[in-house]
């Protein structure tokens, strides 16, 4: 399975579902991802990608600290596949010279990666899934995926609202 590095492009408001979607760009072409996930999850990486931060620690917070606590480091995270629907993620941890892999949510990971500033990767196939059904749209064809964002209000793109 071949990673891609990865970059968080932005959150929108998906005004069909009323759900936040995190997308994510390829470094190497114009290929983005699109993962809708929870609001608590995107006022987390809404916050990192804006510079602010609570008075006291959210949960992606706490996360970092016990991790940094234990004298580990968060190395990369890595979307790694889509299953019914879900999407995955790992967590990569340096822990006392070895690494640890841990099962994630791709949100959680990615506001995490955000916090800590490590690198981002995406499976190659996510960037090229298509879709079978009538209600989800193929994204790894671009113009299917500017109709879907064209849905989401453009205010909204990129200003997840905090």
């Amino acid at each position: 399975m071949g990673m891609i590095k990865a970059k968080v492009n932005g959150l929108a408001l998906d005004m069909t579902t009323n759900s936040p979607v995190v997308i994510l760009s390829s470094s190497d072409s114009d290929r983005m991802l699109p993962i809708w996930i929870g609001h608590y999850e995107a006022l987390a990486i809404a916050m990192e990608l804006s510079g602010l931060s609570s008075k006291r620690p959210l949960t992606h917070d706490l996360l970092r600290s016990v991790i940094q606590a234990m004298g580990g480091t968060v190395q990369k995270v890595e979307v790694t596949e889509l299953v019914n629907q879900t999407f995955y993620a790992k967590i990569y941890i340096e822990l006392n010279g070895s690494v640890v892999q841990v099962d994630a949510r791709p949100s959680d990971s990615i506001a995490l990666a955000l916090k800590t500033k490590v690198p981002l990767f995406v499976a190659d196939e996510l960037f090229q899934i298509k879709r079978g059904d009538k209600t989800t749209p193929d994204l790894s064809d671009p113009e299917a995926l500017k109709e879907r964002l064209k849905r989401i209000n453009p205010e909204d793109f990129g200003k997840y609202s905090l």
